[in-house]
């Protein structure tokens, strides 16, 4: 009887185990190196550098392992998303090159944000005018015309802000194609998706937001970079982007280009996003600070250089990761 006992609380502990290691999220270690160069700038011209700081958040933690530049380096923020940034500047340029590296330490979770269909994140955080800035059109999302028509149409006779959102992803992932080629993709632009229905995760995402946001849902856009699965090291050689809505009373995460890259996770991505990834900024229309000269960026995840007032954009871009054992357990 007792070894029977033995054999039950054996039994329910391992079932316990289970239980706890299926609802802890998934997590990569990694250190990530972000690096540009800004070459040749007109010397004698003011030149000014601002580039994205990745910072800890709920499914974050980050670290800065090192940061160093040929200018110094001071961290600011933006007022209306809260992004952090390094800011650096000289009066007079006087060099053929400047060069500037940040190496991060990084615990990225796997966000699964439903629970039984209801959100988990309630974003609690954020003010009521956070919300209504998820509402508002962006100068490439726009929430009338085209995309609101598009809207109407697919949640019709649909009930519910989770049921008309996941009518909108459905027909983002059945009409839009990850596509690279040619010209006009990757630059958000929701018009331009809704003709070409091709693009990349910027497009795809835009015409998202536009939908839901005519719908009264509000849509926040963020941005980074991919880790690659099935790689524990190396370059990488562009950004990544996705988005969350609010129903419901919380905040959704979804990503329906990565969905459309392997339909076989499409439910998996609307309510959740995986753990290889690492965010620098949230957000479109950008106002750096110190305010740029130049118009509000599209959004903010590469450097952003000026040369007197003036954009510039000789820089090269060398972004790395390489993985690093687990943690034990990720700070939250």
């Amino acid at each position: 009887m007792r070894s029977r006992m033995s054999i039950l609380v054996l039994l329910a502990v391992l079932l316990s185990a289970a239980v706890t290691s299926a609802q802890t999220p998934r997590q990569r270690h990694f250190k990530f190196t972000y690096a540009f160069s800004v070459r040749s700038p007109e010397k004698g011209r003011p030149l000014k550098v601002w580039f994205p700081l990745a910072t800890s958040n709920e499914w974050q933690q980050v670290r800065v392992l090192s940061a160093t530049g040929d200018l110094p380096l001071e961290q600011t923020r933006e007022s209306e998303y809260g992004d952090r940034m390094f800011y650096a500047a000289t009066r007079k340029a006087d060099k053929d090159i400047y060069q500037f590296k940040v190496v991060y330490d990084v615990v990225r979770l796997e966000r699964v944000g439903l629970a039984n269909g209801r959100p988990i994140d309630t974003g609690a955080h954020l003010q009521k005018a956070s919300l209504h800035r998820f509402l508002a059109a962006d100068k490439l999302v726009p929430i009338t015309g085209v995309p609101a028509e598009l809207a109407a149409k697919e949640t019709a006779g649909v009930n519910g802000e989770m049921q008309k959102a996941h009518a909108i992803y459905e027909y983002v992932f059945r009409t839009m194609r990850y596509d690279k080629s040619g010209q006009g993709w990757g630059r958000g632009d929701t018009l331009w998706a809704c003709n070409s229905k091709y693009g990349n995760c910027t497009d795809f995402h835009s015409l998202f937001a536009s939908m839901a946001r005519s719908q009264k849902i509000p849509v926040r856009f963020a941005i980074g970079f991919p880790i690659p699965a099935s790689k524990h090291s190396g370059e990488i050689p562009g950004y990544h982007c996705w988005a969350d809505f609010y129903a419901d009373g919380g905040w959704v995460p979804v990503d329906i280009s990565e969905a459309w890259k392997d339909p076989s996770r499409k439910d998996y991505f609307f309510g959740t996003h995986d753990e290889n990834r690492v965010q620098f900024s949230v957000g479109r229309d950008i106002r750096l600070n110190p305010r740029q000269a130049g118009e509000p960026l599209n959004y903010f995840v590469y450097p952003y250089v000026e040369s007197g007032s003036k954009p510039y954009s000789n820089v090269s871009n060398e972004f790395s990761f390489e993985d690093l054992p687990p943690v034990l357990q990720a700070q939250r």
